[in-house]
């Protein structure tokens, strides 16, 4: 998540004095695969910002967090599962989400599975970068997937509020 900011802030915005506090938080239960749906992963990363917001009130200016998940498409009655992290960002100007980029779940690998099953069939761990890292042979983390979802919502979340580098064209 500190790399959204890092990112939009540092290179978007030309600070480099920047103040990031990062409150690890500790998940009550662990998670047992991931959830099968964009929206419910948005939602377990709404809960979870709201209440980093609860417990510390107004003592920082965003509140965020990240979550991983599976989507859906089915295309030609076939059904392609995809991995993509969400963030989603609580702030003074409200509220706003953002993703990263979606990596395919090779059918071999969920082959039969059903939906319940899919979530379990995917290799990774937290360790060695999550699952986004074993599917793209680590040329892509869970972190830089955070980080993307985390500065696309921060970009949505100040749209039109803080003004950036104007673009350049060539």
């Amino acid at each position: 998540m500190r790399d959204g900011f890092v990112r939009y802030f540092h290179q978007g915005l030309g600070r480099r004095q920047l103040p990031i506090a990062v409150v690890p938080q500790q998940i009550g239960e662990p998670m047992l695969g991931l959830p099968l749906s964009d929206e419910e992963t948005i939602e377990l990363a709404r809960s979870r910002a709201a209440n980093l917001r609860e417990t510390f009130g107004a003592a920082y200016h965003f509140y965020v967090a990240a979550e991983g998940g599976l989507h859906s498409i089915e295309i030609q009655n076939r059904v392609h599962y995809f991995v993509r992290a969400w963030s989603v960002v609580l702030g003074l100007a409200g509220e706003s989400w953002g993703a990263s980029g979606s990596v395919e779940i090779p059918q071999r690998l969920i082959e039969g599975l059903d939906d319940q099953q899919v979530p379990f069939a995917i290799p990774g761990t937290r360790r060695k970068g999550g699952m986004t890292a074993s599917l793209t042979g680590g040329l892509e983390t869970r972190r830089a997937a955070v980080g993307t979802a985390t500065f696309n919502a921060v970009s949505s979340v100040l749209y039109g509020i803080i003004e950036s580098h104007p673009l350049r064209r060539q």
